[in-house]
């Protein structure tokens, strides 16, 4: 909704009106804006460029007490993250050529012009100025789980909501499907949810499934996204037949998040990979689990694997990299890997000293990361 302002003299008049959404954002009249700034651009004088830029930036600041709706999505407002603007219109204002000016200007018309995403997100890259929020450094120092929404920290071994909260704002698109074949607590269906992304979960305990679709189910389901939560082995399960059953033939990103061997036992079934008598046995098991899912996986889309190491018998067991392998003999492409922190785990709570005097004892250092590899399908 526009603001109601008062008729002024040319000179005195803003260039476009703007419409205050909240504190962090400014909604603006999208063709005011664009007209301004093409006017902006055809200046042949620097100060012309800079007193125009001025006087856009002063109408922004002047909207900051306003108390107005929201924009609506009928195109003629556009919706910008306020101190991303600021700054883009500092940057004219610092700019000491023509055309260095006339180059900021082009550039900030195109942003809230038009949009430019890549085949596999809704990033907007005219704007990625914005998209604070998307982590892209290797290292993730993350001090606590989400617990917002539907996310409860009740299963033993299940991974913090950031994990697939950032994978699929990376790697999906409105939309998309993503497969967990790990399922557990529901953590990453319960992320489709909030982000309007579809998603199968495999979860081997019929019991755990059962809670877990309860507490999917809690979260509402944004942009009419869709979430199943079926019960089964995932190195043998038709997941074919359920994306059938869904009328679609792939997915477009695999979450997986195994069992580290046998750090956690989660079940008795001898199907469980957290049961497997050895490494060599869970290697096997985990390599079934790919042999099975990953021909659903559309091609040039990402896998991603979330693990981490182990110890046995005094001797660091690269448990990771070896899975990391496993994936990598199956036609796909190592894009990155991210080490992600943890200070404490259910099983290490309230034993912080115990643990470090085993450390000094047994001449290790204790856990404090896992690893998420992002691979891509060739």
């Amino acid at each position: 909704m526009k603001r109601k302002i008062r008729r002024q003299s040319p000179e005195t008049r803003p260039l476009f009106e703007a419409v205050s959404p909240h504190e962090a954002a400014v909604a603006l009249d999208k063709d005011d804006l664009t007209r301004s700034l093409h006017a902006i651009e055809a200046e042949k004088d620097l100060a012309a460029i800079k007193n125009g830029i001025a006087r856009i930036r002063q109408t922004i600041n002047s909207s900051n007490g306003d108390q107005c709706d929201p924009p609506n999505a009928s195109g003629e407002t556009v919706s910008l993250r306020r101190d991303v603007l600021i700054s883009d219109l500092d940057q004219i204002l610092d700019a000491q050529t023509v055309e260095r000016a006339r180059y900021y200007v082009k550039r900030l018309t195109r942003a809230i012009g038009e949009a430019k995403t890549s085949k596999i997100n809704d990033i907007n890259l005219r704007r990625w100025k914005e998209y604070t929020e998307v982590i892209t450094d290797s290292l993730w120092v993350l001090p606590r789980r989400d617990t917002s929404g539907a996310h409860l920290g009740w299963y033993w071994g299940n991974f913090i909501p950031q994990i697939p909260h950032q994978l699929m704002l990376r790697y999906t698109k409105r939309g998309d499907w993503v497969l967990d074949p790990f399922l557990g607590s529901g953590t990453t269906l319960i992320e489709c949810r909030r982000l309007g992304r579809n998603g199968i979960g495999i979860e081997l305990n019929p019991e755990i499934a059962e809670r877990s679709r309860q507490l999917v189910g809690q979260q509402p389901a944004r942009h009419g996204s869709i979430t199943d939560v079926l019960s089964g082995d995932a190195r043998s399960f038709d997941v074919g037949q359920a994306l059938d059953a869904r009328g679609v033939e792939t997915v477009q990103l695999l979450v997986l998040h195994p069992p580290y061997h046998d750090i956690i036992e989660f079940s008795e079934d001898e199907r469980d990979l957290s049961r497997a008598a050895t490494p060599e046995v869970y290697l096997k098991m985990f390599a079934e689990v790919l042999d099975n899912l990953a021909p659903v996986l559309e091609k040039g889309r990402y896998l991603a694997l979330v693990i981490g190491d182990k110890y046995a018998k005094g001797e660091w067991i690269p448990l990771g990299f070896q899975c990391m392998n496993e994936v990598l003999n199956r036609g796909f492409s190592l894009k990155s890997i991210v080490v992600k922190n943890f200070d404490e785990t259910r099983a290490k709570r309230d034993q912080k000293q115990l643990w470090r005097y085993r450390a000094l004892v047994g001449g290790f250092y204790i856990f404090k990361h896992e690893y998420v590899f992002i691979f891509k399908k060739n």
